[in-house]
């Protein structure tokens, strides 16, 4: 029979196995955090693995990438004859436009004002007969007075609607008479074509020059010209591409062990040979294109000179330096199959012409007819000083803004002509902190660029995930397109602003004929000195006025500095329709719109910073009336054509107050104009908004 052992020998035997049974666990604690650690290492060193061949195969990938993009480059070269035979040949016809412009939308001045339903005014309460009756006169009443105020508003709304139908007849008219002297223009170009005219002729096929889109991006559209009548010959100097159009990268591969880049250079003697082919196929294709505009069959024979803009080797000054010359009979270029030839051997042994065996080095040949030999008159395209931005071909300009993202420091390439998702540049900032992708979107337009463009490219820099998105215009933009900016990753670039960027990083561009570098002349933001007669001008604003409900307002304009009216001339309203020199002025409404103001903003006075509009209802049409109907108001911000360019949203009006202040356009520190919305509301009309204005109401 056993028994339990009991005083210090069984306690210090309880602590011996109470002890070793602590050891065991934190042995056993060890051996499992130790397999622990193995195991995290081991996850670590193939996380770490995977990590490695991801990055080498991201940076392999990238390698490949770069090599295909080369690789692309020189297929697009050579296959530049080819795509151009593909395209249809120029035609007058293509410039003809259509006579028609678009129909007449009155919008809701085409919808009648309802009149009131009698059914609707039925008395109500009234236990006694004197009560009844009373009820009754009073619906009556109501009934009279909402009648009344439908019939004047019915009225007004057939005014507005004659005058806005007097308004579009007279610009469909207008519209129609452009349309047609354009083709009476292409009509008298035709016949002047036909006659042999030299200046038809010179001016024709550069159009055709121009016209073609198989010039791959970057290529130089100079052309100087002149056409021999008796000879029946065009003879053109034609600005070639440069040898940087041929990579001086063959290919492109990644070494782990560096972890960098190599680049394989591409060979001196397969570069020449690009160059040559590509020289060569930019001649043949110059002659396509005007064979094939030759609809009234002008031409017996073209002579080309293509000529680069580079360094002399000689002189070390910029030349015309002359790398391919030949003159062509229609009769030995027709037979030719451009599609098969090997475009050296065609321009050299076929046609019988010069070719520079060393382009790459500048090596010159002698161009043969020059078109100052000719005897008339020679017009050249392109190049010279200053670029007219206006004027600049669409595709060169897009090339311009993406090389002044580029002397920013950053990477940029114009996109494909179809299917670019309105996106016309995209670049690359590589800051960590501010950069990133960027979409940018040209709009090469004399006049205000309007809202919908700037809502457009928030949506096209939304739907690609970019950082940003830049709108680049040779105009300006109004206070809707910055006020839609403000708060988002939009960046709004004017004309004026475009051109000092361009001049800031050594490029070159001007607004309009005869505009000083930088000065921005045509469309500029900046406020200009002297002021142009507000009649004369085409680039004005329509601001106009809608509304819900029957109430009668007069709309008034304050052209303040501050919260102060410059003077009482400058409070534009029913009995003062225009402020000196008429830069702002009442006018009937267009579109839908119930009342509307002039504004030409560059010649408003100076000194004035801000254009208050207020409305207040008219006691005349609707007497004892208020604001409380006044709903779904806005300004709707109109071009010189009364189309819509943005809705400027209005607040409502209140029960007992009788005027608004509807909202004020502000000055920019640069010259542009900002619209702060109003509704601050007056029980005592008229006289006591325009009061606080400064203006003495008698």
């Amino acid at each position: 029979m056993s028994r339990r052992s009991s005083g210090l020998v069984g306690v210090w035997a309880e602590a011996q196995r109470q002890q070793q049974r602590q050891r065991e666990a934190q042995q056993r604690a060890v051996v499992q955090q130790q397999r622990q650690q193995r195991a995290y290492e081991r996850d670590l060193a193939r996380m770490q693995r995977e990590q490695q061949a991801a990055y080498r195969q991201g940076r392999e990938a990238d390698a490949r990438l770069r090599t295909e993009e080369l690789e692309g480059q020189v297929a697009a070269l050579g296959g530049l004859l080819g795509a151009g035979c593909r395209a249809a040949p120029f035609r007058v016809a293509a410039l003809t436009r259509p006579e028609q412009v678009a129909p007449f939308e009155p919008g809701q001045l085409a919808h009648p004002v309802p009149m009131p339903d009698p059914a609707h005014y039925r008395a109500e309460g009234g236990w006694t007969a004197g009560r009844r009756a009373q009820a009754q006169q009073e619906a009556q009443a109501r009934y009279q007075h909402d009648w009344q105020a439908a019939q004047a508003a019915e009225a007004h709304r057939v005014r507005q609607l004659a005058a806005y139908r007097a308004q579009y007849d007279a610009w469909a008219s207008g519209q129609l008479a452009e349309v047609r002297a354009h083709n009476a223009g292409l009509a008298q170009l035709v016949d002047a074509l036909r006659a042999g005219e030299p200046g038809a002729a010179v001016d024709y096929f550069s159009a055709a020059l121009y016209a073609s889109g198989a010039w791959p991006e970057g290529f130089p559209r100079q052309v100087a010209a002149a056409f021999d009548r008796g000879a029946r010959q065009l003879v053109l100097d034609w600005e070639l591409p440069p040898i940087d159009v041929v990579p001086e990268v063959k290919s492109v591969r990644y070494v782990a062990s560096s972890d960098q880049e190599k680049e394989t250079a591409r060979p001196v003697t397969q570069r020449r040979a690009l160059y040559r082919d590509a020289l060569a196929q930019c001649v043949l294709l110059v002659l396509r294109d005007l064979f094939a505009a030759d609809e009234f069959g002008m031409l017996d024979s073209v002579v080309v000179n293509g000529f680069v803009d580079d360094v002399d080797p000689a002189t070390g000054r910029r030349a015309e330096i002359f790398l391919a010359a030949v003159s062509v009979p229609r009769a030995a270029f027709e037979p030719l199959n451009l599609g098969q030839v090997s475009a050296v051997d065609c321009l050299v042994e076929a046609l019988r012409g010069q070719l520079s065996a060393r382009p790459d080095q500048r090596a010159a040949v002698r161009p043969g007819r020059r078109p100052a030999d000719v005897g008339t008159g020679v017009v050249s395209h392109g190049g010279g000083g200053e670029p007219d931005l206006f004027t600049m071909d669409p595709i060169e300009f897009e090339g311009l803004v993406a090389e002044l993202f580029r002397a920013r420091g950053m990477q940029a390439l114009t996109t494909q002509r179809s299917n670019d998702g309105g996106v016309d540049v995209e670049a690359l900032d590589p800051d960590p902190i501010s950069g990133g992708r960027i979409i940018v979107q040209v709009k090469r337009y004399r006049n205000t660029v309007p809202p919908t463009a700037v809502r457009d490219l928030y949506g096209t820099v939304q739907g690609a995930g970019a950082n940003k998105g830049v709108l680049v215009t040779t105009s300006g933009f109004g206070p809707g397109s910055y006020g839609f900016a403000e708060g988002k990753p939009l960046t709004l670039v004017s004309g004026a602003e475009l051109v000092d960027l361009l001049h800031q990083h050594g490029l070159r561009g001007r607004l309009g004929e005869g505009a000083p570098a930088g000065s921005g002349a045509a469309g500029a933001a900046a406020v200009p000195a002297p002021r142009a007669a507000p009649d004369d001008v085409e680039d004005f604003n329509l601001l106009g006025m809608v509304w819900a409900g029957a109430v009668a307002l007069d709309v008034c304009a304050l052209v303040c500095r501050g919260s102060r009216v410059l003077s009482e001339e400058q409070f534009v309203f029913f009995n003062n329709p225009a402020n000196p020199g008429s830069s702002v002025r009442m006018v009937p409404g267009v579109g839908g719109d119930r009342a509307a103001v002039r504004v030409v903003f560059d010649a408003l006075p100076d000194g004035a910073d801000r254009l208050v509009l207020v409305a207040a209802v008219d006691p005349e049409v609707s007497p004892g009336g208020d604001l409380a109907g006044f709903t779904s108001a806005a300004i709707c911000l109109r071009d010189a054509a009364g189309a819509e360019l943005d809705r400027l949203p209005v607040a409502d009006g209140r029960p007992g107050e009788t005027a608004l202040v509807l909202g004020s356009f502000r000055r920019r520190s640069g010259g542009d104009w900002d619209f702060v919305p109003g509704g601050k509301g007056y029980r005592g009309g008229l006289g006591e908004l325009v009061g606080e204005y400064g203006v003495v109401v008698a």
